[in-house]
């Protein structure tokens, strides 16, 4: 059945029951909430993806083969990262051929970038073939799949310290780099007038962000109260057990917030995405999930490649474990949305980059981080919500800035420049750090008790 001819003030059309059905705008704005309700995430990552050109492939006889080559096509070429797929194989046999470790942690990082776009990519593909509230929800946990795997194997090792940076660093990232490079970027393309936002959105994430902070200071607090003793320990990983709980039912609470009772703020604007195509799943959906399956199994192993080689890169380069894990960690696995958000602020769209930038925040808040307490807790590891004295200052600092940065509603290039300068300056800070701030401090306790 041919499609009628579209009228701009009717378009888009949608097939209802086999027939094709017209819409006007006033149900066009209806109809989008119900339509497939696309968040900000999905639009941001959406912009690094290419459409794949299926001409030869569609003229393969055999179907199974097609449909593979199809699957292929547009799941490992479907993405402007896909020249960074080669790292994949390239890491694993450097790996098994004992190649230097440093070179095995730099091809690990390089391939983790476009498997957390395509991780990003058949997310929405579930949430495209399947129930939206349970695709939305699907994107809600695995939207960050990358910094929970990395943070899972560390845990594995009881390297608790790179586990807490990584962590800390995909919300700095996302507070400060990302959105300070969106607000950079989005004034410098709209010179001479402010950029504007839906500000309903930011002010949720930040009260988020707030009550995550306030469960980080307040072990810390304890301890620096109590002095370093076993009592204040302990009395610390109590707390930040009940913390993490308390941190769950809150992001549970916010999922029901964003996918049912008000998901109205956080639905990306039909305007906003005008000029994209509406997306049909050009996979099936369980051909999209045999993909996700095993692209997050690659990203586990290549986790593990980087969890067990940070250290000698650390040493091999002349860099602290805590640089790269805070600064270095974060960028590489979160460039695509990143790059996707600062390019809808280029266009003026700036809801997007926020949701982006902010959602991102809220998830490593207030789900990843106590969910690692949590399985910490049950493998009998004592991981505790403290992130030490230097770095709970620079979270605090960096989340009341961005929240006086977005009271507004609106924005300019000089916003944008000062988070951009408070990254740098927090980057410099563990740049110059060799050693981590919890063994300065159990060092300078054995000095003062005469223990070498």
């Amino acid at each position: 059945m041919a499609a009628p001819p579209i009228q701009q003030e009717t378009a888009p059309w949608l097939l209802e029951n086999g027939s094709y059905k017209v819409l006007t705008k006033e149900a066009r704005q209806g109809h989008g909430h119900s339509h497939h309700g696309r968040t900000a995430h999905n639009m941001s990552s959406s912009s690094l993806r290419k459409k794949s050109d299926l001409t030869l492939v569609s003229k393969v006889q055999c179907g199974l083969l097609r449909s593979f080559l199809t699957n292929l096509q547009e799941v490992i070429l479907g993405t402007k990262l896909s020249i960074l797929f080669p790292a994949i194989p390239l890491a694993i046999v450097a790996n098994y051929c004992n190649f230097g470790r440093p070179w095995i942690f730099a091809l690990s990082l390089l391939a983790l970038m476009p498997l957390a776009e395509r991780v990003s990519f058949l997310t929405e593909l579930m949430i495209l073939g399947f129930l939206r509230a349970v695709g939305g929800l699907l994107n809600a946990t695995c939207g960050n799949a990358t910094e929970l795997i990395i943070a899972i194997f560390a845990l594995c090792q009881n390297k608790i310290d790179v586990v807490k940076y990584s962590l800390l660093g995909s919300i700095l990232s996302n507070l400060l780099l990302v959105l300070g490079t969106s607000l950079f970027c989005g004034g410098l393309g709209t010179l001479g007038k402010q950029q504007k936002y839906d500000r309903r959105q930011a002010d949720v994430n930040m009260l988020l962000l707030f009550l995550g902070l306030l469960c980080q200071l307040l072990p810390l607090l304890f301890r620096v109260a109590g002095g370093y003793t076993t009592v204040t320990t302990v009395a610390a990983l109590q707390l930040s057990r009940a913390s993490s709980i308390v941190m769950l039912v809150a992001y549970v609470v916010y999922i029901v917030f964003q996918l049912w009772t008000h998901r109205q703020l956080f639905e990306a604007d039909e305007e906003a995405g005008e000029g994209q195509e509406e997306e049909t799943p050009v996979i099936g959906f369980w051909s999209g999930f045999v993909w996700l399956v095993g692209m997050t199994i690659v990203i586990a192993l290549l986790s593990e490649y980087v969890v067990a080689t940070i250290e000698d890169a650390s040493n091999s380069w002349g860099l602290s474990v805590s640089f790269i894990s805070i600064i270095l960690l974060p960028i590489v696995g979160n460039a695509a949305e990143h790059a996707g958000a600062i390019i809808f602020a280029f266009k003026d769209k700036l809801d997007i980059s926020l949701g982006v930038a902010l959602g991102s925040s809220c998830q490593i808040s207030m789900f990843v981080i106590p969910v690692c307490v949590i399985v910490a807790w049950i493998a009998g590891i004592d991981m505790d919500l403290n992130f030490n004295t230097v770095e709970t200052g620079c979270l605090a600092v960096a989340i009341i800035t961005t929240a006086f940065t977005l009271q507004d509603g609106t924005s300019n290039y000089l916003k944008g420049l000062i988070l951009l300068l408070c990254y740098v300056v927090i980057g410099a800070c563990f740049f110059v750090t060799t050693t981590p701030q919890s063994k300065i401090i159990l060092y300078c306790h054995l000095g003062i008790l005469g223990i070498p």
